[in-house]
């Protein structure tokens, strides 16, 4: 697949604007797909935040492989940047989140209180596209104010929801970078929806995501389309033996490749084919 490249106007925007509110905002909540816990991360990030304590938060952990999810919470723990796990449709366990945002701004709270000044603890949410961000914010806040959906680049400005906790979150656009240095990254971006489908050769895109799954979750894909495959099959002709299994053929017998990449594609972001981790 030639180099993905997805940064949209409203992305550069996004960040200007975010840039320029970070003097109201006490603690960043960054989001992470805990299918990609390294690729799923904006490098920008690091930077853009470097003045603000950060609570990161591996998201959609239903999806991802259980024991990659833990070993990657503790290596970003131990970074000192602490890590919560937190699944919105799983397990929304969102007491953990208020008591690490109430620890990583308690001695400016407490400067606050000595004064006799009562605020809200204010947060920006971040994270790339379609990580998650407006469904952890509904779930934290108890409302449907963040417009969720399942793709990327819905959210188009920045919007502060109130929650019942003494915490008020920001929502902003999903972020990506400009340019994806390693092209697998792209890839496993692509793979888990974060790039929108319309800029892609999705029939490539789902060979190139075979060639990733290949090994350690190969009978994931036997078990789900029921087919074998075999060490010297190329990842075209896997591809085609789902088509087959599937009965995704066109007139004259032909595989439908387009068919077959697309559901291929939605199953493996549903986690049809079990729970796996890219990276």
């Amino acid at each position: 697949m030639p180099e993905i490249v997805w940064y949209p106007g409203h992305m550069a925007k996004a960040k200007r604007e975010i840039s320029g509110v970070l003097p109201l905002i006490d603690v960043v909540i960054e989001l992470i797909d805990a299918r990609l816990p390294v690729s799923s991360r904006n490098p920008d990030f690091k930077d853009i935040f470097k003045t603000k304590p950060v609570l990161a938060i591996l998201t959609k952990a239903s999806l991802a492989d259980e024991k990659e999810t833990k070993l990657h919470a503790e290596r970003i723990s131990q970074t000192g940047t602490p890590c919560l796990v937190i699944d919105c449709k799983e397990n929304p366990d969102m007491k953990r989140v208020t008591a690490e945002l109430k620890k990583l701004t308690a001695e400016k709270f407490k400067r606050y209180d000595e004064k006799g000044v009562t605020k809200p603890v204010r947060c920006l949410v971040a994270g790339i596209t379609n990580v998650g961000k407006s469904t952890f914010i509904n779930t934290y806040t108890k409302t449907k104010k963040a417009k969720a959906e399942d793709r990327p680049g819905v959210t188009r400005k920045n919007t502060w929801i109130s929650s019942p906790y003494g915490v008020e979150l920001l929502d902003t656009p999903g972020l990506l970078w400009h340019k994806f240095e390693d092209r697998e990254v792209g890839i496993k971006l692509a793979a888990i929806g974060s790039i929108r489908d319309e800029i892609l050769d999705i029939n490539t895109l789902a060979c190139d995501v075979i060639g990733i799954l290949r090994g350690k979750y190969t009978p994931f894909i036997e078990n789900r389309y029921k087919i074998q495959v075999g060490e010297k099959d190329t990842n075209l002709e896997i591809l085609e033996k789902v088509s087959k299994s599937r009965g995704f053929l066109i007139s004259g017998g032909e595989y439908d490749y387009d068919r077959t990449s697309a559901i291929f594609l939605d199953e493996l972001r549903g986690g049809k084919l079990g729970r796996i981790t890219l990276d």
